[in-house]
């Protein structure tokens, strides 16, 4: 036996797995480079050894489930590597104009055939509203509705969608509620999309930093932006909500949320997929607005993005034959393993999904709240 292969056993057996086992949330083990591996890197190395096909799983996300239910992160001493990223974090800003460029290039701007092949007509890559809808179509959909009604849109009014993505809110936004909509992204794929279908919209999309904006606007929206931003630019963001949004406007921010202070994300998340990532807590959230922005309400329904994650991860497998050409075998378990270590983040309560609405103390109504 693997000299390390008594301590994985040790580690992973109070969450009813085991190694070569029969149920479907237990791993098959191939390559015994596996257990000092993970020993060594933690998160990180679970993820990479999955990626260099050292270990399988029949139910990948429910054995993922199963070990965040028993916090084994903190069984695991942290590597240097990890420690490293946590120093980072603290000692210099991972967001500046310049570093946000990176996760655009690595993540966004992939080619739009995968998030096509993966996402919903609209191609929103958020959470959806499954509260009614029985498909993905109708649940991102019914998301939209639902972030207009929060909105309160009426024609004619001017909206900023930080972070506007492929363009599917503003689509949405600018046919039904004919509203004059600003989307801003720093992904050129996103860009390009997002032009193609507004065209001949009331909707402009700029390519480039959030921190450039200038203007006021009636009603702002960032919908799965907020992530990206970082906690040393929580303040900085707010503040510039405040500055573009008029007297009676309605922000409505729509993002992951996290139950703990970090300033840093998932090691192999931060390495693979998000760099620079990181999900607010609810006390960084207030202190960032704390003096510049009124809370009006605030929704949680992230177990609704479990659902979510698991399409998307179902579409991304059965569109595998088209996609595979164009992606290696080892980017198709990347991208397993991402979507499965969400979904299994938001099962086991980690992390959430808030719909914040917040106003300038201005604001010279009685919100009432929608859901």
């Amino acid at each position: 036996m693997n000299k390390y292969q008594a301590t994985i056993e040790e580690l992973i057996l109070p969450a009813g797995i085991h190694l070569n086992g029969t149920e479907a949330f237990d791993i098959q083990v191939y390559d015994e480079r596996f257990y000092n591996h993970v020993l060594r890197y933690g998160s990180l190395g679970l993820g990479e050894s999955y990626m260099n096909g050292w270990w399988d799983c029949l139910a990948l996300d429910h054995f993922l489930f199963q070990l965040m239910n028993i916090d084994i992160e903190k069984q695991i001493s942290k590597s240097l590597k990890v420690r490293w990223q946590t120093l980072k974090a603290y000692l210099f800003n991972m967001q500046t104009i310049s570093k946000s460029v990176n996760v655009a290039h690595e993540h966004y701007d992939l080619s739009n055939d995968l998030f096509e092949a993966m996402l919903d007509k609209h191609m929103m890559y958020s959470c959806a509203y499954w509260e009614k809808a029985k498909t993905l179509d109708e649940a991102q959909e019914d998301k939209l509705e639902l972030i207009c009604r929060k909105l309160k849109l009426r024609q004619g009014m001017e909206v900023l969608d930080i972070g506007c993505g492929w363009g599917g809110f503003a689509q949405y936004v600018s046919e039904k509620y004919q509203v004059k909509v600003t989307g801003v992204t720093i992904s050129n794929q996103q860009a390009e999309m997002a032009k193609h279908r507004c065209y001949g919209l009331s909707v402009d999309i700029l390519l480039q930093d959030y921190r450039l904006l200038t203007g006021h606007y009636d009603r702002i929206v960032s919908i799965g932006m907020f992530e990206h931003v970082g906690y040393k630019n929580y303040r900085t963001y707010m503040q510039l909500v405040r500055n573009c949004l008029k007297d009676d406007g309605i922000f409505l921010l729509h993002c992951i949320g996290g139950n703990e202070n970090n300033i840093n994300t998932d090691a192999w998340i931060n390495k693979y997929i998000f760099p620079g990532g990181m999900m607010p807590s609810v006390e960084q959230l207030g202190k960032s607005i704390d003096q510049l922005l009124i809370l009006q309400d605030w929704h949680n329904f992230g177990l609704y993005y479990d659902r979510t994650l698991m399409e998307w991860l179902n579409r991304f497998r059965a569109s595998w034959g088209n996609l595979k050409h164009s992606y290696s075998e080892r980017f198709y378990r990347m991208w397993e393993y991402y979507l499965s270590l969400s979904a299994a983040s938001f099962r086991a309560g980690k992390n959430h999904l808030w719909q914040i609405i917040l106003t300038k103390p201005s604001f010279s109504q009685l919100y009432q709240s929608v859901r």
